[in-house]
């Protein structure tokens, strides 16, 4: 039976400038940084949590080009915010990219769209508090 899910691979043309944009601009930490026999095996991930992102180097002909379109990109990486308002405020700073000024408001939360230095899109979100239901 499986248990969890590990790592998930995100293609970069230059692992270096992506390691400075998921940890310096996201906030994310380094978790693995090994040579192995199949390259530069680099991974980030959130404070606390198992999950990693692998940061795999790709060719861009091979991978995903810098700013894909939309339609042709692969989905987005979810990422989860406890203070999505705040935090965009931060990255900004940081030299983040957004699709609007603020986060905009669903029926499960908030959303704001960003792009990585190689064009794949990540879907930052903060959830909606449950409310618990009175009888």
């Amino acid at each position: 039976m499986l248990t969890r899910v590990m790592y998930v691979t995100v293609y970069v043309t230059d692992q270096d400038r992506a390691l400075r944009f998921y940890t310096e601009q996201l906030g994310l930490e380094k978790r693995i940084d090994y040579p192995g026999p199949d390259g530069r095996f680099l991974t980030v991930g959130a404070e606390g949590h198992p999950f990693e992102i692998i940061l795999w180097s790709h060719a861009p002909a091979a991978g995903q080009p810098p700013r894909a379109e939309e339609a042709s990109a692969p989905g987005p990486i979810v990422l989860e915010s406890d203070d999505l308002k705040k935090d965009v405020g931060i990255w900004r700073e940081r030299g983040v990219e957004f699709d609007r000024h603020e986060p905009e408001e669903y029926p499960f939360g908030l959303r704001i769209e960003a792009w990585d230095p190689d064009g794949n899109q990540i879907s930052l979100r903060q959830q909606r508090p449950v409310v618990a239901e009175q009888g």
